[in-house]
C-alpha cells in the first residue's frame, strides 16, 4: 500500500487529566521527602499548594516537570508518563525567586517574553509576524503595556514577577507550574497576581499549579488546594483551610494558621 492510499489516522483529543499523581514516593540521599501521593488537576482548573517549609512542595513540583524521578509510583501529564512526555513546550514553568533578575541585564521587557518564543520554536528558528503578535498578546494580559523597552532590572518586584509570567504564556502552554510567584513582592503586587491568575483561567483556559504560603488568598482564589507535610495531609475544595483541626496537622500543633476571605492569613502560637 503505498504512502499516499494509506488511511489517515483520526487524532483523538485527548480530555482527561492535565496531571495525575498517583502513589508517589520519593526518598532522596536515605531521606524521605514525600510519601504516598494522589492527586489528579483537570483542565483549567488552578491548584494551589500549601504547606510548612521543609513540606516537599518545590520537590513535588520538580517531579511533576520530570526534573527528579520518584523512588516509587507514577505521573502522568496530559495522560502520558513523565519519563516518556515529550510535549515540554505544553508546559511554562516560573522557579522561584525569577523575579530576583540580574539588575544590570540589559534586556528589555519585550525582549524578555521574546524568549518564550524561542523555547517555543527552538534556537535557531527566525521569530516572525506570529511571535511579535503572541508576545504582544502575552504583554497585554499581564498588564505590562507601556513597559515594553524599559530593562526588566529596572523594574519593581511585582512588574518582573508579571514580565516572566508574560514570557511564559507567550509560549502558548497549557499548564503553568509556579514555585511561590508571590515572595518579594508588595501586597498590591501580590493582588494584581491573583487577579491575573483569574484572566489566564478565564481567558486562555490555562492549568496552573503554584506553591504559596498565603494561605488566606489561596483560599479564596483557588478551586482546588494540596496541603502538603511529605504526604498529602488534604486535597480538595480550599474551603477546607478554614478548618483549625486541618491546619494543627498541616503546621503541627505550635502554629494554627486561620484563613480569611482574601486577609493576610492570621497565626496564633500556643
Amino acid at each position: 500500500m503505498s504512502a499516499a492510499a494509506r488511511p489517515e489516522v483520526p487524532v483523538v483529543a485527548y480530555d482527561g487529566p492535565v496531571v495525575a499523581v498517583r502513589d508517589v514516593d520519593l526518598v532522596r540521599d536515605g531521606q524521605e521527602v514525600l510519601r504516598d501521593i494522589n492527586f489528579v488537576v483537570e483542565k483549567g482548573q488552578i491548584l494551589g499548594v500549601v504547606g510548612p517549609n521543609g513540606g516537599g512542595k518545590t520537590s513535588l513540583l520538580r517531579l511533576v516537570l520530570g526534573l527528579e524521578r520518584p523512588t516509587r509510583g507514577e505521573i502522568d501529564l496530559f495522560g502520558q508518563p513523565v519519563a516518556r512526555f515529550r510535549g515540554w513546550n505544553r508546559i511554562g514553568y516560573i522557579p522561584q525567586h525569577a523575579v530576583g533578575f540580574d539588575q544590570s541585564f540589559p534586556a528589555s521587557v519585550r525582549e524578555i517574553v521574546l524568549l518564550g518564543r524561542v523555547a517555543r520554536r527552538g534556537l535557531f528558528r527566525w521569530l516572525g509576524q506570529e511571535d511579535r503578535d503572541a508576545a504582544r498578546r502575552a504583554i497585554e494580559l499581564c498588564g505590562l503595556i507601556g513597559l515594553e523597552n524599559r530593562r526588566v532590572g529596572a523594574l519593581s518586584g511585582g512588574e518582573k514577577q508579571r514580565v516572566f509570567i508574560a514570557k511564559a504564556i507567550a509560549a502558548e502552554p497549557d499548564l503553568l507550574v509556579m514555585d511561590e510567584p508571590t515572595a518579594g513582592v508588595d501586597p498590591e503586587s501580590e493582588r494584581r497576581f491573583y487577579d491575573l491568575l483569574g484572566t489566564l483561567k478565564d481567558e486562555l483556559g490555562l492549568t496552573v499549579i503554584f506553591v504559596s504560603h498565603d494561605l488566606g488568598v489561596v483560599s479564596a482564589r483557588v478551586d482546588r488546594v494540596a496541603c502538603l507535610n511529605r504526604t498529602l495531609v488534604y486535597e480538595g475544595p480550599p474551603r477546607a483551610l478554614r478548618d483549625e483541626e486541618l491546619l494543627r496537622r498541616l503546621y503541627g500543633a505550635g502554629m494554627v494558621t486561620i484563613a480569611h476571605d482574601q486577609d493576610q492569613p492570621h497565626t496564633h502560637g500556643h
